[in-house]
């Protein structure tokens, strides 16, 4: 879908360079890159931090990270060499002073003095939000931004806690920035299944002429965790499910589901299509917030044969939270496509299985000719898109068995990534940081998305806020969630598709 080209030289800049998510994804995905000579020969790697770190101490624990946490496994000595000549520091003691960021100038414009020319320049926010618009505001004042072809900025999710605080940070990085520099990342866009949705619906012309109210009954999005906060008590805490998968993740989704064929694969035409599909979802109106949305709290319970304790006993959660690590909602896409087709979405952790799915559900057929005798297990067809852990694109279908007498019965024809590629996937950041340094925006989300995607969200999240849910925990960790969550899809005379996995190895699922 994209043609792949070595970029100009790049630096790039990780603000928060000894953190979670520099160790974890950034430094592996772009080690990953480099083994596959995507990046181009000349590039350097600046992190910024605050740690008492030296620069070899430094190189060590991202190499432990790419040990830990790379699809490619362990770190060759010679490779690492060479990738590690390319890492350099700027230790700070704080990310507003002036002086640094002069000295940050000065190293950069030295560095492509020594290349003998302009590079791309890629600052990266792996840091806490709070710091986000200090920074952008010091990089505008130091004029490291002033290059608006060659100077991009990567923000972070959570992009604002709701509509104000978005439309307020919008408003403050465009004081600095061009929108064309900002690059507002989700991770779910980098992933290879949730890219190829464009390709199965527009380069496949036999699902256009189903794919719309008159033969779709309705669309499932299921993002469903295992673990539980883990580390990220503190920040979850003051988040909840809401904010922190649904108004993001799922609505990208959502919106890759619903959107209309664009014109051109270019970024402000898929985007445009995108904030289309944000702008149809129906509002939900806050005395109608219970008829739309649930939420729920795990319990403790056994997650495969392990007991893990309630989320209040969580570290870093508050005894007494009344925050949601479970939440279901019911939309719909107020057009042409879609008029009364219902999107359920619904995402929780420490749930029964890790797995990301849309069910694309279709309508029963309009006359049953076969006997009741032969078609007893009858199910309409549906499409299964499986995100992860297990990349397929699934369609269920009625057939015969073999034999003299008539029996139908659901079987699946499966598409599966390893199976057509023979190739791992590449990690989803790979393709984001990839994206980044070419000065490709197709996968990131522009202001007025961010925004719609909040319009979304906020009259749940304002009343949830207002009325305490009694009766948390409300769900046992290893279950599918609280019976509110079956409530809101049984009340329409439909239920969820769980994936059941019977073999793992031949990843075919049963369900």
């Amino acid at each position: 879908m994209k043609t792949v080209h070595k970029p100009t030289p790049v630096a790039l800049v990780i603000f928060g360079a000894t953190g979670d998510l520099t160790w974890r994804k950034l430094i592996p995905a772009l080690y990953n890159l480099f083994l596959d000579s995507l990046l181009p020969e000349k590039f350097v790697i600046y992190g910024i931090y605050r740690k008492p770190l030296g620069l070899e101490e430094w190189r060590e624990h991202l190499r432990d990270g790419i040990d830990r946490f790379s699809r490619r496994g362990k770190t060759d000595a010679t490779t690492w060499n060479v990738f590690s000549g390319h890492l350099a520091v700027c230790q700070w003691d704080e990310f507003n002073d002036d002086e640094a960021f002069t000295s940050l100038g000065k190293a950069l414009g030295e560095q492509e003095k020594a290349w003998g020319g302009h590079s791309e320049r890629v600052y990266y926010l792996a840091t806490p939000p709070t710091l986000v618009e200090t920074i952008v505001h010091h990089l505008d004042r130091s004029r490291l931004t002033k290059d608006h072809r060659r100077s991009r900025v990567v923000v972070e999710k959570p992009f604002g806690r709701d509509l104000d605080s978005a439309q307020a940070l919008n408003r403050s990085l465009r004081k600095s920035l061009d929108e064309s520099q900002i690059y507002r990342i989700d991770h779910y866009l980098g992933k290879e299944t949730v890219q190829n949705i464009l390709a199965f619906r527009f380069a496949n012309l036999f699902f256009e002429p189903i794919w719309n109210r008159n033969h779709i009954d309705h669309v499932q999005i299921t993002v469903s965790e295992q673990i539980g906060v883990e580390h990220r008590g503190g920040y979850y805490d003051h988040a909840g499910a809401l904010r922190d998968m649904i108004q993001n993740h799922l609505l990208q989704i959502l919106c890759l589901i619903a959107m209309e064929p664009p014109v051109a694969f270019s970024a402000e035409e898929i985007r445009d299509r995108k904030v289309e599909v944000l702008r149809a979802i129906r509002p939900i109106p806050e005395d109608q917030v219970g008829r739309y949305a649930v939420r729920g709290q795990y319990g403790p319970g056994w997650i495969e044969g392990t007991h893990v304790p309630d989320y209040r006993k969580e570290p870093g959660v508050d005894p007494n939270s009344t925050t949601e690590t479970l939440a279901a909602l019911k939309l719909f896409v107020d057009n042409w496509r879609w008029q009364d087709v219902p999107f359920y979405l619904r995402t929780g952790k420490r749930l029964t299985q890790k797995v990301s799915q849309v069910v694309i559900q279709l309508r029963p057929i309009p006359h049953r000719s076969f006997p009741t005798s032969a078609s007893q297990d009858w199910e309409p067809n549906r499409i299964m898109i499986e995100i992860q852990p297990h990349e397929a694109i699934t369609q269920c279908l009625q057939v015969k068995h073999p034999g003299p007498e008539t029996k139908l019965s659901v079987h699946n024809m499966v598409f599966r990534y390893t199976d057509a590629f023979k190739t791992t996937l590449p990690e989803a950041y790979e393709t984001l940081l990839l994206d980044v340094i070419k000065g490709d925006a197709t996968l990131f989300m522009r202001a007025d998305q961010v925004e719609y995607a909040w319009m979304v969200v906020d009259p749940v999240l304002k009343v949830w806020e207002q009325v305490a849910q009694a009766g948390f925990p409300n769900y046992g960790a290893g279950s599918w969630g609280p019976e509110n969550a079956e409530t809101l899809i049984a009340r329409d005379g439909r239920s969820w598709v769980n994936p059941v996995f019977v073999d793992q190895e031949a990843k075919e699922p049963l369900r």
